[in-house]
């Protein structure tokens, strides 16, 4: 019984960046990490009260930088079942880790847009910048997931 993604190889080599390709998807995904934190950073420094900006909505940062984490701690060649080690649980536990980091990740960005229009567009409460900035870093936390996920070459055994 074949998976959905199996035979689903992503192939980056129009870039023609060589060995520095590795590199470059490392800076890129950095960069967008950095900026995603640091606009939330800025909205949390400039509005300092509860009642612009309630802190708890720091947590779809946490999750969505907890997604990251999930997806990328395992290699392609294990979702495809190319590895020579199966770890515990295989090929499918490796399919299962890599939907929970997207579901989270998936999970964090609606809960960033339900906060921005919840909270700060449909209330028209001002200011607005603190519900753009939590939704801005969570698209910069999936982007920085995404480059560093598909974007490197990983070494075929």
């Amino acid at each position: 019984m074949a998976g959905c993604l199996d035979h689903m190889r992503f192939n980056l080599e129009f870039l023609n960046l060589g060995e520095r390709r590795n590199i470059v998807a490392s800076i890129i995904s950095g960069t967008l990490f950095f900026i995603g934190w640091w606009i939330l950073i800025d909205a949390s420094a400039k509005y300092p009260s509860k009642l612009q900006f309630n802190h708890s909505y720091h947590v779809c940062g946490v999750i969505g930088t907890f997604a990251l984490f999930m997806v990328n701690s395992i290699s392609n060649q294990q979702v495809l079942g190319d590895s020579y080690s199966s770890g515990c649980m295989g090929q499918r536990g490796a399919k299962a880790w890599l939907f929970l980091g997207f579901l989270l990740a998936f999970a964090a960005i609606i809960s960033a847009t339900w906060i921005l229009f919840g909270a700060y567009v449909i209330p028209q409460k001002s200011p607005q910048w603190p519900g753009v900035a939590v939704f801005l870093q969570n698209i910069a936390i999936f982007a920085s997931c995404l480059v560093f996920k598909f974007m490197r070459a990983e070494d075929q055994f």
